[in-house]
């Protein structure tokens, strides 16, 4: 049964609670029988309403700040697996309290704040985060391998044996991809890390594996962390990110006008992309609307326009089988993961409310945002 638009207010994130199980099915059933630990990356999907739900199907999570480290304490009840391009020292006491695991990014940040490890009541399972120099990402902004990253420890700045007191390697060069890719993406680790891997307890394979897209091969993927295992005698860490928010709900929004720019028929709505969905802009990609498809010539077409100032705040073509008028709803699919974790209140514009279709097929609201949210952000 389809969710009913007139529950919701709009503008407002929706996340449909059936989805989101479905996909931690899935997820469990890889981390059951692949022996991987499959914890939820907060970068990519941090709507804690959900954590309880969260933590009853996966490993943990993972932080990339004091604040999502400590978010995952208070409301997934569990230490994060941290990792950050660098640690600032006033904040590293705090990091060290919310958690089981710190990767560095250097060798520098190592030596900087071993001794504080080192010192710490309760054992932290430290690693480095390596780059073996090859990533399948198209988007150079994404791509944390292209040349001059600052993102990991290349093979020339290792020596034979790891530092002491390293316990694990992670690497992160995966973007939404499958297992066929990791599979090419291992022959570089093990050729230039491999001897590195029988000194470690663990790899963290990072995010990027895109689980729950339709027609990913499970059973490969299962296959490659096995070998690992066995191979290296290690842990094997999984921690998607957009894998758990994948298709799991909606952005309500209304339009607000309908203006002819230059033969162009643009809807205003009252949601921008640069504010409320800036992965359409910045990887770039052209997200679904319900009842729409790409423009077709003798249908009614229209342009989305976003509600700020910004005169790249668009998205088009869109056709639908009715023409659009004020007031309608225009619903984009698949905008739970990498959105909400990434609004801005640029030009004051308000953020969407966020909720939760429940598996009950009544909307409940999570929170909604006024002024008070503008002011304390700027």
């Amino acid at each position: 049964m389809p969710i009913d638009i007139a529950k919701i207010p709009s503008p407002s994130y929706v996340l449909e609670e059936k989805l989101l199980r479905r996909n931690l099915e899935l997820l469990n059933r890889v981390q059951t029988e692949s022996g991987a630990q499959i914890i939820l990356a907060l970068k990519g999907f941090s709507m804690y309403a959900t954590f309880p739900t969260v933590a009853r199907y996966l490993s943990g999570a993972t932080a990339s700040s004091l604040n999502e480290a400590r978010l995952i304490v208070e409301e997934m009840g569990c230490l994060a697996h941290t990792y950050a391009p660098a640690y600032k020292p006033d904040e590293f006491t705090d990091m060290m309290r919310y958690s089981s695991h710190i990767t560095f990014n250097s060798l520098n940040q190592w030596n900087q704040f071993k001794p504080q490890i080192q010192k710490h009541r309760r054992k932290i399972s430290c690693g480095l985060r390596i780059n073996p120099q090859y990533a399948e990402v198209a988007t150079d902004m994404y791509n944390p391998c292209i040349v001059g990253s600052r993102l990991g420890i290349t093979r020339d700045l290792l020596s034979e044996k790891l530092p002491e007191g390293i316990e694990g390697l992670h690497s992160h060069t995966l973007c939404e991809n499958d297992s066929y890719t990791l599979e090419r993406t291992l022959v570089h680790i093990e050729e230039k890390f491999g001897d590195l891997l029988h000194q470690i307890k663990w790899l963290n394979l990072g995010g990027g594996h895109l689980m729950t897209r339709e027609g990913y091969d499970h059973a490969h993927l299962i296959k490659q962390i096995k070998r690992l295992r066995e191979t290296y005698n290690i842990e094997v860490i999984l921690e998607p990110g957009s894998a758990i928010g994948w298709q799991t709900g909606y952005l309500v929004s209304t339009v607000l006008d309908i203006v002819d720019a230059q033969g162009i028929d643009v809807a205003i709505l009252d949601v921008s992309f640069a504010a409320h969905m800036p992965d359409t802009l910045e990887m770039p990609y052209k997200p679904r609307i319900w009842g729409a498809t790409d423009a077709v010539e003798g249908k009614p077409t229209y342009r989305m326009g976003g509600m700020t100032c910004l005169a790249g705040d668009f998205m088009g073509d869109y056709s639908f089988d009715q023409p659009l008028k004020i007031g309608d709803n225009v619903v984009f699919d698949d905008m739970i993961h990498y959105t909400m974790v990434k609004t801005t209140t640029f030009n004051g514009v308000g953020l969407p409310s966020i909720g939760i279709w429940k598996e009950s097929e009544e909307f409940q609201l999570l929170k909604s945002f006024g002024f008070r949210t503008y002011k304390d952000r700027i």
